[in-house]
């Protein structure tokens, strides 16, 4: 089949969808001998894919991949289990070196780094301009990751919807529930964790030192960012990002908010009973119920909104990634594998959901028996049908090209201003970098 950088011919594609998985970035190692490069014109039925996380995201290629082979039994995929930062590093070499044969057909890219990567380097990629493709059937925020000057270059897979997870019995100590959290302000999180403190010892939240994962998600329930519409840093005199440095601030002298360490740190805040909520993408659930003696003590809702801020929610989203297309795919076959696996195939769906905790961002996979049946470890709550809703409200945000200086250049400035150092001074500082590094 001939390779294309648009998907101009296929009328018959349907419309696309994407599943969730687990959490945006990913490791593991690879393993796997790594086939030269996508199928580009050899048409033999097979293509080749680059992804992480044999769990979550290898798992799904591989339930897709029966599912397409019901149709099409001479069908198969390669797929290469590659590390985040392995696959970046692979891109960037192609990229510069002009090796472009030497890519898979398709390639699971972090959300967040997409547009860095198609400004960048814009001839690793096909789009999906011309494709019957109804984006709609996304939400609005996770379909702005990987689209450039209006080009779609990606189809949004890996869920990062945001929640807040209670531990009910711990609430229910200092006279509190699920409801209590439910549509409120970061300021109430405050107060409401305060009194569960002195009535529990325990804090409300945890969160790893050094990281602005909180701040980034207080800014997208706002619809804010650390940059402007043209990709410009606006990390000075940004209301939004103050407010939130203010109030993480808070939380940590409260003791609302504990910090630790380091990941595993974190995790075991949450499995051994050490927290009573906690905030993050959706795909922390697997993380919550590997403590299977906590069955039935969890719920879920939305997340706090900042206040006083234009546009605020409680609504956000950590993590999440997407499908790019090679510029040296097969093109009509990759579009139509992921059309009739990803895009909007329930089998698929209600398969990958109970196995892996797979969460579709395809909004219509929400309507299914599935995912709206009862989750015994969260109190009979059918979570996943909730989290697809809240998912149709998260937030658009412009992330830029740069996101992950920015957002590294924030986590240094909160460390800064936690240990005493002036906000506007801190925040002036994390512009110049961001600005040096931009060049």
């Amino acid at each position: 089949m001939k390779k294309a950088r648009t998907i101009g011919a296929l009328s018959a594609v349907l419309p696309l969808s994407l599943a969730l998985a687990a959490c945006g970035g990913g490791s593991g190692g690879g393993g796997a001998e790594e086939p030269a490069g996508g199928s580009g014109d050899g048409g033999d039925n097979t293509l080749t894919v680059w992804a992480w996380d044999p769990a979550f995201n290898i798992f799904a290629l591989e339930e897709a991949e029966k599912v397409y082979q019901a149709e099409n039994p001479d069908f198969s995929l390669e797929i290469v289990e590659t590390p985040w930062d392995d696959l970046q590093t692979k891109l960037t070499t192609l990229a510069q070196s002009g090796e472009t044969d030497q890519l898979p057909d398709i390639f699971l890219m972090q959300n967040n780094a997409f547009q860095k990567n198609v400004i960048n380097y814009p001839d690793l990629f096909s789009d999906y301009s011309d494709a019957d493709v109804d984006f709609s059937e996304f939400p609005e925020s996770v379909v702005a990751y990987s689209t450039v000057d209006d080009v779609h270059y990606g189809l949004p897979f890996d869920n990062g919807t945001a929640i807040t997870a209670v531990r009910t019995d711990i609430l229910e100590q200092a006279g509190y529930t699920v409801d209590d959290f439910t549509d409120i302000t970061w300021s109430e999180y405050l107060t409401i964790g305060k009194d569960v403190l002195a009535k529990t010892g325990k804090p409300l939240l945890t969160g790893q030192a050094g990281s602005s994962d909180l701040i980034m998600m207080m800014l997208q329930s706002a619809g804010a960012s650390l940059f402007d519409d043209e990709g410009n840093p606006t990390i000075t005199d940004n209301d939004a990002l103050l407010s939130a440095i203010d109030m993480y601030g808070q939380l940590v002298e409260a003791g609302v908010l504990a910090e630790v360490n380091s990941w595993d740190e974190y995790i075991n805040t949450i499995v051994n009973g050490n927290t009573a909520t906690v905030v993050n993408g959706v795909w922390i659930v697997g993380s919550i119920q590997s403590a299977e003696d906590q069955s039935g003590k969890w719920a879920v809702t939305n997340v706090p909104m900042l206040d006083d801020v234009d546009g605020a929610t409680n609504y956000t989203a950590n993590g999440g990634s997407s499908w790019a297309i090679s510029s040296n795919a097969d093109v009509e076959l990759a579009a139509d594998f992921l059309a009739s696996t990803f895009a909007g195939s329930t089998e698929f769906y209600d398969t990958i959901l109970p196995a892996s905790g797979a969460l579709a961002n395809w909004l219509p996979a929400g309507e299914s028996d599935v995912y709206s049946e009862p989750q015994e470890f969260f109190g009979g709550q059918p979570i996943f049908a909730e989290v697809v809703e809240y998912a149709a409200e998260v937030p658009s945000n412009n992330t830029g090209a740069y996101y992950y200086e920015g957002r590294d250049a924030v986590s240094v400035a909160i460390t800064n201003i936690l240990n005493g150092a002036d906000p506007a001074a801190a925040l002036e500082e994390a512009q110049q970098t961001v600005e040096f590094g931009m060049g």
